[in-house]
C-alpha cells in the first residue's frame, strides 16, 4: 500500500476525518482573528455559537427523523420576539394608562371564541353531521374572530397611541431565552398535530406558509413588538462594554471581555445541549428515532407511535430554534423583524445541516461553525478582490467597478453555493457522516 493510499483511507475514518476538519477550521478562525481583529473574531464566534443551536435543532428534525421544516425563521423570529418581551426595560408609560385593562378584555375574548368554537365542535356528540357541521364550525369561528377583533383593535390603536408599545417585563435575558424555547414549542405542538401527517413535500410547504405567516403576525403588531420600528438596546446577561467602561477598562478591551463573556455562556449553553442530544440519539430512544425515519411503515406496524415520535423531534428541534434565535436578538441588542429573511435564517441553517452532515451533531457543528465564518468573511474578502480588479481595470482605462459594497455584500450568496456545490460534489453525505454503530 502506497503512503497515499494509506492517507486516503485513514480520512475516510470519521474520527480522523473530524479531527483533521476542526483542526482546519480553528486555523481558519485563528486566520480570521489576525486580519479582523480579536473583537470581531470573537463576534463572528457568538453569532455562529447560536446558529450551532439552531442548526442543532434542524438536524433533530431531519437528520433524526426526516422531518422537513422551513419554518425555522418563524421559530427563530417567536424567539427573538420572547426575549424581548421578557427582558427589555419596563415602559412605565404603559402599566399606568388603560392598557393592560383593554389587553384584558381582549384576552378575554379570546378565551370565549375558544369555548365557542369548541362547543361547536362537540356538536358532533348530538348528531350533527356533514355540511351541517361544517357550516356550525365555520360560523362559530367567523363570530369568534369578530369577537376577539372588537376588543384587540381598539387595544392596540390605544396602546399605540399612548404608550407606543407595551415593552419588556425588565427580567434576565436567560429567562427569555427559557421563555423563547417554551414558546416555540407551543407552536410547534400545534403545527405539528396539523402538519406532520402530510408526506414530506407537503409538510416541507406547509411549513413555509407557517413561517411566513408568524413573520406577518410580528411585523404587524405593532402595540407588542413595535413592527418595523425595531426595539433596542437590548440588555446582555452578561456585563456589556458600557459596563465594564465605566469600571475602568479601556474601549478596545472592554469589548473583547464583553464579548468574550457573553462567548464562554453561549459555549456553556451550546455543550449542555450537545451532550444531551448526543447521549439520547445514541440510546434506545435513538434507535428507535432512526428505525422510523429509515422505515415509518415498518416501525408503525411493530406498534411504534410514529406520529407522536415525530411530533417530539419537531418539538425539540423548535425549542432549540426558539432559544438560539433568543440568543441572537440579545447579543445583537435589537429585534428587527423586517430584518429576517429566508435566505439567512432559512436556507442558510439548511446549508450548515446538509454540508456539516446531517445525522451527526458532531458534523452539523463543524459545519455551522464553517458556513457562519464563510458567510461573514466572504463579504470583506471579495470587497478586497474588488478593489483590487477596480484598480487594474483603471490602469488599463476601462473605468472603475461601481458599488463594490453592494457587489461584494452579494458575494455572501454565491460564494455559499460554491461551498454547498463543492461539499456535495466530494462530501455527499457530509463533511462528517453520520455512523450508525451495529451491535453484533
Amino acid at each position: 500500500m502506497s503512503a497515499a493510499q494509506a492517507k486516503v483511507r485513514l480520512m475516510d475514518r470519521p474520527l480522523f476525518r473530524g479531527i483533521a476538519l476542526f483542526v482546519a477550521l480553528f486555523l481558519l478562525v485563528v486566520a480570521a482573528g489576525v486580519s479582523q481583529g480579536t473583537a470581531s473574531m470573537l463576534l463572528i464566534l457568538v453569532q455562529a455559537t447560536g446558529f450551532a443551536l439552531i442548526a442543532l435543532g434542524l438536524n433533530i428534525q431531519w437528520g433524526y427523523g426526516g422531518l422537513f421544516n422551513f419554518a425555522i425563521m418563524g421559530f427563530m423570529m417567536v424567539g427573538g420576539a420572547a426575549v424581548t418581551f421578557i427582558s427589555y426595560p419596563v415602559n412605565d408609560s404603559f402599566w399606568v394608562s388603560d392598557g393592560p385593562m383593554l389587553l384584558g378584555r381582549a384576552l378575554l375574548a379570546f378565551l370565549v371564541g375558544l369555548v365557542l368554537v369548541y362547543a361547536a365542535r362537540q356538536t358532533r356528540r348530538l348528531g350533527l353531521r356533514g355540511f351541517g357541521y361544517g357550516l356550525v364550525v365555520v360560523l362559530a369561528w367567523f363570530v369568534a374572530y369578530l369577537i376577539y377583533r372588537s376588543q384587540i383593535d381598539p387595544a392596540a390603536a390605544y396602546i399605540e397611541s399612548t404608550a407606543g408599545f407595551v415593552g419588556g417585563l425588565g427580567l434576565n435575558p436567560i429567562l427569555g431565552w427559557l421563555f423563547g424555547g417554551l414558546l416555540a414549542a407551543v407552536i410547534a405542538f400545534f403545527v405539528g398535530k396539523i402538519s406532520l401527517g402530510l408526506r414530506t413535500d407537503y409538510l416541507a410547504i406547509a411549513t413555509i406558509g407557517i413561517s411566513e405567516i408568524i413573520r406577518a403576525l410580528i411585523k404587524n403588531m405593532d402595540w407588542l413588538t413595535r413592527g418595523t420600528m425595531s426595539v433596542s438596546p437590548m440588555p446582555w446577561p452578561t456585563p456589556l462594554p458600557q459596563d465594564l467602561q465605566a469600571g475602568g477598562v479601556g474601549i478596545a478591551e472592554s469589548f473583547v471581555q464583553a464579548r468574550l463573556g457573553f462567548l464562554a455562556l453561549a459555549v456553556v449553553l451550546l455543550v449542555i445541549v450537545f451532550y444531551f442530544v448526543q447521549r439520547a440519539y445514541g440510546g434506545p430512544w435513538g434507535r428507535m428515532m432512526r428505525a422510523i425515519r429509515d422505515n415509518h411503515i415498518a416501525a408503525s406496524s411493530m406498534g411504534k407511535d410514529v406520529k407522536g415520535r415525530q411530533l417530539e423531534l419537531f418539538v425539540l428541534g423548535s425549542v432549540l430554534m426558539g432559544v438560539g434565535g433568543a440568543m441572537l436578538v440579545s447579543f445583537s441588542q435589537i429585534f428587527d423583524p423586517s430584518g429576517y429573511q429566508p435566505i439567512n435564517h432559512t436556507f442558510m441553517i439548511w446549508v450548515m445541516v446538509i454540508v456539516g452532515g446531517a445525522g451527526n451533531s458532531w458534523g452539523v457543528l463543524l459545519g455551522s461553525l464553517l458556513i457562519y465564518v464563510v458567510w461573514v468573511l466572504s463579504d470583506p474578502v471579495a470587497q478586497l478582490v474588488f478593489l483590487n480588479l477596480s484598480q487594474l481595470t483603471q490602469n488599463f482605462g476601462w473605468g472603475a467597478i461601481p458599488e463594490i459594497d453592494s457587489r461584494a455584500l452579494q458575494m455572501r450568496v454565491f460564494v455559499l453555493g460554491v461551498v454547498i456545490t463543492v461539499a456535495l460534489r466530494f462530501a455527499p453525505k457530509g463533511l462528517i457522516p453520520e455512523v450508525v454503530r451495529h451491535e453484533r
